[in-house]
């Protein structure tokens, strides 16, 4: 093939993908407008223990300390919340949660080792497609806080060891000690199942290199240490007990309560996930089982986090649909992966055509999903 065929194309493809990404982004932002502030978001916008709107940066501070002794540990997530709700339009909050949401598709893709458009227009499309509560943790505020923001920080945090552990650097980057460690005490602080899945991946990213007699960076290991003291100061907050205290579960005797919580682990992975993880087997056998291809030490690492973090839900009261954005996001940083190792191993215009189009499949899935619920908005359907 020439040259001048293949920048064709090239160019042909890119337009392609091009025209998907930028009709995901008009759909997208047109959902944020129709979302109205809903549920928590009017309580977020006041000092918390009063119906007082906030009116400065110490109001934040002072709402969050009385969220963390009365409400939950989730300070990181509803401080973000916060700053949003007093400082932003509601306009300008639309058009930034449209940012982040591809900021974390293009995460996704990186943890992945693939940042071509295709690949992020793609999980925009899986991220609403694959989601067990696409609204609630992506689009309302408060929730997106929880979900979609804490998410970024959560792979940005695990991809630092994620790359050290496949690949060795050339120069020592002793300057990261201090990001590293911000960043984990961020992470571990996020929300209850993600946090310590996180933590836990750190430590097995040093036990393998230890293993592998390779050197372990100092910034390796204050980082885990800031995310196991940022899972902890989430976990043991005063307020989770006296929310927990208010659950009915909580009454019942013991026996029943283990029920209740099997049963929501059942939930977890048969209604929420359940999506996500047929897409992630279907493309791990056809790689690994078909192809012959191995899997990757980092995509083992993502795959025990998903584990960790539904696993941990087994100690909540309560399982929401929504608590399960990160696990799947755990999941999508799999089948990018995989995908591409499908792809290479396979190169072959059948084959491309095939998993672009499976692709394209799951991304109307998604666009549907907003479709839907603009239409009804609209008064299309009644």
């Amino acid at each position: 093939m020439s040259d001048e065929m293949k920048s064709n194309k090239f160019t042909k493809s890119n337009i392609f993908w091009g025209i998907l990404f930028v009709a995901g982004l008009v759909c997208m932002w047109k959902t944020q407008q129709a979302v109205p502030v809903m549920m928590d978001d009017e309580w977020y916008s006041t000092i918390l223990s009063a119906e007082t709107p906030l009116q400065s940066f110490k109001d934040i501070v002072d709402a969050q300390i009385w969220h963390y002794n009365n409400w939950g540990g989730r300070t990181v997530a509803h401080t973000i919340a916060q700053m949003i709700l007093l400082y932003l339009s509601p306009a300008v909050a639309d058009v930034m949660n449209v940012g982040v949401t591809v900021l974390l598709a293009w995460m996704i893709c990186a943890v992945a080792g693939e940042k071509r458009l295709a690949y992020i227009t793609l999980v925009t499309g899986f991220l609403h497609g694959l989601n067990a509560n696409w609204k609630l943790s992506m689009y309302w505020q408060t929730g997106a806080c929880n979900y979609l923001y804490t998410t970024i920080i959560i792979l940005g945090f695990l991809w630092l060891y994620l790359k050290i552990l496949e690949k060795e650097p050339e120069k020592e980057r002793g300057w990261l000690v201090l990001p590293a460690s911000v960043l984990g005490l961020l992470c571990g602080w996020t929300n209850e199942n993600m946090g310590p899945a996180i933590w836990v991946l750190t430590v097995l990213v040093m036990l393998v290199m230890k293993h592998e007699k390779r050197k372990i960076r100092l910034w390796m290991a204050t980082g885990s240490m800031t995310c196991m003291i940022g899972s902890a100061l989430m976990i043991l907050a005063p307020g989770n007990g006296v929310r927990s205290a208010q659950v009915a579960s909580n009454e019942y005797g013991t026996l029943w309560q283990i029920f209740l919580r099997m049963y929501g682990m059942c939930k977890g992975a048969w209604d929420f996930l359940f999506p996500v993880i047929v897409v992630t087997a279907a493309v791990v056998v056809v790689n690994v089982v078909i192809l012959g291809n191995r899997l990757r030490k980092s995509e083992i690492l993502l795959l025990i986090g998903a584990l960790l973090s539904w696993g941990a839900m087994v100690l909540s009261p309560h399982y929401p649909d929504r608590a399960s954005f990160g696990t799947m996001c755990l999941l999508l940083c799999v089948v990018a992966s995989q995908a591409a190792s499908i792809l290479k191993t396979k190169d072959t215009k059948a084959c491309k055509i095939a998993m672009a189009g499976i692709g394209v499949f799951i991304w109307l899935r998604g666009m549907y999903f907003l479709g839907e619920f603009l239409a009804i908005c609209w008064g299309w359907i009644r």
